[in-house]
């Protein structure tokens, strides 16, 4: 890429996306060269000269737009949830038609959330039980958060690093799901609620102790630090990146 980067952002009338093109337009080293909206087409990108699409929409467009961008030759930092291993898995192949075309899926741009992930995935080797806790506002879409399910992932690899198993749990009879969504052992448990952002806490207990890790984001304006990062990062990193710290050099 050039020095200046020439960016496009996809989801650019929504809370998140116009957030991300102010950041862009205030970036020196950056270009706005597109800001699509939900009625506009991807195909407007040709002839753009985009260098990276910033991917904002919603979970239903989201594979088609970052095929597009990489079909095309354009790196992708994506926001947009509802990344499951299946379409992980799909990605992986096309990026392996397209060597030198990197792709960043963020489940949260916000840089306190992500060290919280990574924090509470070293502590989890040290208690007998761990669980998460996600509240957001009652327009999100999906449940639980793309974060909360990537902080499992990243607590559950690292109890088996540890020779850990699930945290111990003695409930036998859950009709109403009290209990939450179990992703890879782990507990996870989802609030919606007027008033509320974007916020994780992770609770690890063990006998006579707890440590709870929580990250809150009061405002939008928390994620567009990481937005920038991965602009910046994504196309020195072709392939697939899963998770902002992957360009925070935190091991």
């Amino acid at each position: 890429m050039t020095d200046v980067i020439k960016v496009a952002v996809l989801g650019a009338a929504g809370r998140m996306g116009s957030e991300a093109v102010e950041a862009i337009n205030s970036a020196a080293d950056m270009d706005l060269v597109a800001a699509l909206g939900s009625g506009d087409a991807i195909e407007s990108l040709e002839g753009s000269g985009a260098e990276v699409v910033v991917d904002l929409t919603v979970p239903a467009a989201s594979e088609a737009n970052v095929r597009y961008a990489v079909e095309h030759g354009m790196h992708a930092v994506v926001g947009t949830t509802g990344w499951d291993e299946a379409k992980l898995e799909r990605l992986r192949a096309l990026l392996g038609e397209h060597p030198g075309v990197g792709v960043l899926i963020a489940p949260n741009f916000a840089i306190g959330a992500v060290l919280a992930g990574k924090f509470a995935a070293a502590a989890s080797r040290y208690f007998e039980s761990v669980e998460v806790i996600e509240l957001h506002h009652p327009n999100k879409l999906d449940a639980p958060s793309g974060t909360a399910r990537h902080t499992a992932q990243q607590i559950a690899e690292s109890r088996r690093a540890a020779g850990l198993g699930p945290s111990p749990d003695a409930t036998e009879s859950d009709p109403e799901g009290a209990r939450g969504a179990v992703i890879d052992d782990v507990h996870v448990h989802a609030v919606r609620l007027r008033g509320l952002v974007a916020h994780e806490e992770i609770l690890l207990g063990d006998t006579g102790q707890q440590l709870s890790i929580r990250h809150d984001s009061f405002d939008r304006v928390s994620f567009m630090p990481g937005v920038l990062l991965g602009v910046r990062r994504v196309g020195s990193a072709p392939g697939l990146t899963h998770g902002l710290d992957g360009y925070l050099d935190l091991d």
